[in-house]
């Protein structure tokens, strides 16, 4: 198999661990590293320092003609970016949201149709072996489920720059969110039907019009609901910020992650990924109503870190590219979680409830 080359488009925190990733496989060759400023400098430095640097996206591609690109800036130059790439022969690796408006987003699922290349949206949950038994457990609890999940994060310093940018084009619902929607998806495999919203603007540093906390319902057609709430900035509490718990009929299995729930940790992306255990309760009672078994604890200490677990997006990728897997599915569940964080998006706009 021929060597994979990529060029790296934005090289903040995602970027970042994107290229570490390529820049240790054999099977991956960076051409480039793109970015306006000195982050790209930054990580050069920090993996080895021998790779070509450019400011501008549309020079380096031209230049280094890669088979493949790596998306990782901010939401609204992602549509542009990779309708760009996928034109211009190249497989692409987006982070998500695909991109910053849902006509945005199909449009770009048409064109990596059209054009025949990979589309992979970094959907970093689908990866992580512990979401993935959280998703099979939950789905032994019965119908329907109820899915309570939350990422609240007090950010600060660095971060609170990130998010401060985030928000000049989407809300914390709708970025974060498509994560959590796309597992509620995933556990119900039920047809979402309407979503309700509500949000608050608790900072003149973001634009107007744009909100920083928000949560959200959905209403599954089998009878199954689920919420989440994200909420960025300094001024954001740390109690009960990390919620991920489903319950169902036959009792409930929810995320317990001690470490991740530490103090000061809420806007650590390494601590958003640590799941740490499982706990599964069963609801089985006896006559007298007590319950017939004992919580069980899946321990789950070992699992991959945050590169590790982009390593296996990248794998999972160039898997994609080499035995040339058919992606319809990954595109259109990508592009399905955007169009309900959009909904929810437009339910805390309007005040009114959105039917699907």
């Amino acid at each position: 198999m021929k060597t994979v080359r990529v060029l790296v488009v934005g090289c903040g925190n995602m970027g970042a661990s994107h290229a570490t990733a390529y820049h240790h496989s054999p099977d991956f060759e960076i051409c480039g590293l793109v970015s306006p400023g000195k982050s790209k400098e930054t990580l050069n430095n920090k993996i080895g320092g021998k790779y070509p640097l450019f400011n501008e996206y549309s020079a380096a591609l031209a230049e280094t003609k890669p088979d493949a690109v790596c998306i990782s800036t901010y939401p609204d130059t992602h549509e542009a970016y990779a309708i760009e790439a996928m034109e211009a022969g190249c497989h692409v690796f987006i982070e998500k949201p695909i991109a910053d408006s849902l006509a945005g987003a199909i449009r770009v699922a048409e064109v990596a149709k059209k054009t025949g290349k990979k589309l992979v949206v970094g959907y970093i949950l689908r990866h992580h072996p512990s979401w993935i038994k959280f998703i099979e457990v939950a789905k032994e609890m019965g119908k329907p489920l109820v899915m309570r999940m939350n990422l609240n994060q007090q950010s600060h310093g660095y971060m609170w720059d990130v998010h401060r940018n985030l928000m000049n084009s989407l809300s914390p619902i709708v970025d974060c969110g498509v994560h959590y929607i796309d597992v509620m998806c995933q556990m119900t495999r039920s047809k979402p039907l309407r979503v309700s919203a509500i949000g608050a603007r608790m900072t003149e540093d973001i634009p107007a019009g744009n909100y920083n906390y928000g949560q959200l319902q959905i209403h599954f057609e089998d009878g199954s609901v689920g919420w989440y709430e994200a909420g960025w900035g300094p001024m954001i509490s740390q109690t009960a910020y990390f919620v991920k718990d489903v319950f169902g009929p036959k009792g409930s299995v929810s995320i317990v992650a001690q470490n991740a729930s530490g103090e000061g940790k809420s806007d650590s992306v390494e601590s958003h990924t640590k799941t740490e255990s499982l706990r599964v309760h069963h609801a089985d009672i006896n006559s007298e109503n007590e319950f017939t078994r004992a919580d069980e604890w899946i321990n789950l200490t070992d699992e991959p870190d945050h590169q590790g677990l982009c390593d296996r997006e990248q794998a999972y990728f160039l898997h994609a590219i080499q035995a040339d897997v058919d992606l319809t599915d990954h595109v259109e569940d990508a592009v399905n979680s955007l169009r309900i964080a959009f909904a929810c998006d437009e339910s805390v706009r309007t005040g009114k409830m959105v039917v699907l």
